[in-house]
């Protein structure tokens, strides 16, 4: 059965960290690279801060919390992976007084060349599918 963390995601947006509202200043109107950005996005049973469907990147602006809940950020980022998203962890302490490096290490992300998804079917698709479920799920 699919999530529904709308209202959620709307407070996320209402209670954005200063790191998460500077680097939204940045990533909206397609500021970097021409490519869209959305914030607070449900991905599945997760939210993420910033996400561009285009190149497959999610941008994580972390706070303290996340020091204590490492472990879970580990196992969320290994199942983003696996659904073939890259995903960029930025601590909100980097992000204030490092905006422009911070900056370049995102448009750095969104030149990389895109994987190459498996193929769908017929040799060398070994049973494997590309799941692409996480759009609305």
């Amino acid at each position: 059965m699919p999530l529904n963390l709308t209202e959620t995601a709307r407070n996320l947006r209402k209670e954005a960290t200063d790191a998460e509202k500077l680097l939204w200043k940045h990533l909206r109107t397609k500021q970097i690279e021409g490519l869209k950005f959305r914030r607070q996005e449900q991905i599945s049973r997760f939210i993420a801060d910033f996400v561009c469907y285009e190149r497959t990147l999610i941008i994580e602006a972390d706070g303290g919390q996340h020091a204590l809940e490492r472990e879970k950020d580990d196992e969320r980022t290994a199942w983003l992976n696996s659904q073939g998203f890259t995903v960029l962890r930025f601590w909100n302490h980097e992000i204030l007084p490092n905006l422009e490096g911070v900056l370049e290490v995102i448009r750095k992300a969104c030149l990389a060349p895109l994987p190459c998804p498996p193929p769908l079917r017929g040799e060398g698709a070994s049973n494997v599918t590309l799941s692409r479920k996480w759009e609305r799920e």
